[in-house]
């Protein structure tokens, strides 16, 4: 097994792995501890293999919103047909922090790919965390910030292509807000990190809107510095599986007229405690 890192503060390209092979458990999930996003190189996997990976870093977390597979409703499908307009995760987002209990990990893998395009980029929030001031962690490391589902697959989005097409539905069941720390600690690496991100936290608790906003804003675009991010390009049979507690992440859509196929399961986690 060969790990390469994909910058200097996030991501690695892991080759000649087989993640059918439990005896190499341990060390991919080391290298998933490490560098938060792990991209295995050409994986020959069906559904049942894919979830044996996952089983072995906790329990499944069934979506709510995604429309399953019909063979295996634990995983997810993230289809782009050739004619449709919109991807799905293009802005910056955090998978699951809306529930109480948020999902440890996103495993996606990769069935049929465009030619060109349809990358994720990722970026660190232990990183932009370790940027701030010394003073304006002070400042943050107190607070909690809410988090929802409503306003991203909620009845408002009713006319979304992703809704229209078939991609998301049960919008009667987007009724999830969380409160969490705005830095947390994360669970495996006892790094501090950030815990808002753009798509689904709604306000800072216990500040006013202007105040909020003002806060969140200036975090957002702290967070997305080149310096902070990797991007993975995708192959048929790549696996990318991403921290949800360390990382966002967004879809690159850039590649239309072609189809973009995956398969998504996503891991539970645990409770997010502050510092």
């Amino acid at each position: 097994m060969k790990i390469i890192p994909l910058t200097g503060c996030l991501g690695a390209e892991i080759f000649d792995a087989d993640l059918k092979d439990p005896a190499q458990f341990a060390e991919i999930k080391a290298a998933f501890t490490q560098f938060s996003v792990i991209t295995l190189r050409a994986q020959d996997l069906t559904p049942d293999n894919l979830l044996g990976f996952a089983r072995r870093f906790g329990p499944i977390n069934v979506n709510r919103f995604f429309t399953p597979l019909t063979s295996h409703p634990e995983i997810a499908i993230v289809l782009k047909e050739p004619d449709q307009q919109g991807a799905i995760g293009e802005d910056w987002h955090t998978d699951h922090a809306y529930d109480q209990i948020p999902a440890m990990g996103s495993i996606l893998h990769a069935i049929e790919t465009p030619p060109s395009g349809g990358d994720t980029v990722f970026c660190s929030m232990g990183a932009a965390y370790d940027a701030l001031s010394v003073r304006f962690k002070s400042m943050i490391e107190g607070l909690s910030a809410w988090h929802s589902s409503r306003h991203v697959f909620g009845a408002s989005q009713a006319d979304a292509e992703s809704v229209t097409s078939g991609r998301v539905g049960n919008a009667e069941l987007a009724i999830q807000d969380a409160l969490h720390p705005v830095v947390i600690k994360h669970p495996l690496s006892g790094r501090l990190g950030l815990y808002v991100n753009p798509q689904f936290t709604t306000h800072i608790d216990g500040l006013a809107k202007t105040e909020s906003d003002a806060l969140l804003q200036m975090l957002y675009t702290h967070c997305q510095k080149p310096e902070f991010q990797c991007r993975v390009r995708w192959q048929p049979g790549d696996v990318t599986m991403w921290d949800n507690r360390a990382t966002w992440h967004k879809a690159i859509n850039d590649y239309q007229g072609h189809r973009r196929y995956m398969h998504r399961v996503t891991v539970e986690g645990c409770r997010l405690d502050a510092p």
